[in-house]
């Protein structure tokens, strides 16, 4: 008999491949109301219709999605958040609880750590507390965690592998991080991780680097990708989503996906 966790889960995670393709629009807590995040319902419409398996929503824009109409999507409802009006924009605060997200629907949370970051010690102290309260209700919880602070190199293997052994060891069930740029170092990382590792989308950038970069990390053992404004933004956002898919789920070649993004 499969427990809480486990029933969640399968709903943001393929069956059959074990991955997913996450689609975060929690970016206008951040940085306000940016261009693909305008018209909330519509571009959840057109994520949902590319095929994503999950999207990250903070609370309140929850309403502004559909689960009565169109293909349905797993939602993660995000609980951290802060400004790039913030003299310190890496210090995520939570703004919601379990407890909340669990009364909207959602099927997983997430947090955000910033390691190396000033404010490390208060998101750790949050994210134990969040942990402890998604064993209680029987929520998955993604933890996206990255290294940033000063002089830190937020690629280098040795620190996404310390960002992905503190998240498992805070208990995740699931963690986005970035990519360290190359299979070899990526897969170490994953393969000595014992749940799924994620790797970020990060700043926008060309449909074919992006699917590569994707692809790549996908041969290495990732679980798949959290991507936000390299979809969201693009021109032809349920295409595109869609080419991600075929990437992830598929092992597309990634020039044979956007040959067939139509």
């Amino acid at each position: 008999m499969m427990i809480g966790k486990e029933i969640r889960i399968e709903r943001i995670m393929d069956r059959n491949t074990g991955r997913s393709v996450v689609v975060p629009m929690d970016h206008g807590f951040t940085l306000g109301q940016i261009d693909g995040l305008l018209d909330m319902t519509t571009t959840i419409s057109e994520v949902s219709e590319g095929g994503a398996n999950a999207i990250v929503l903070h609370k309140g824009i929850v309403k502004r999605g559909h689960r009565r109409r169109g293909r349905d999507i797993g939602l993660v409802v995000h609980l951290s958040g802060s400004t790039s009006l913030n003299p310190d924009p890496n210090d995520k605060v939570l703004v919601c609880t379990v407890e909340e997200a669990v009364a909207l629907g959602a099927d997983a949370v997430s947090i955000h750590i910033n390691l190396g970051a000033p404010n490390e010690s208060r998101m750790l102290e949050s994210a134990g507390k969040v942990v402890k309260d998604c064993n209680r209700w029987g929520i998955p919880l993604l933890v996206m965690i990255y290294p940033r602070g000063k002089g830190i190199d937020p690629t280098s293997p040795a620190t996404v592998g310390h960002c992905v052994r503190v998240a498992e060891e805070l208990g995740a069930d699931l963690i986005k991080t970035n990519y360290t740029g190359d299979p070899v170092s990526f897969k170490k990382i994953v393969t000595s991780c014992s749940v799924p590792v994620f790797i970020a989308g990060g700043e926008k950038a060309g449909d074919l680097e992006t699917l590569k970069i994707i692809r790549d990390s996908v041969k290495a053992g990732g679980a798949g990708v959290c991507v936000g404004r390299n979809a969201f933004q693009r021109e032809n956002t349920s295409a595109f989503v869609r080419a991600l898919c075929r990437v992830v789920h598929e092992e597309m070649d990634p020039e044979q996906a956007l040959m067939e993004m139509g």
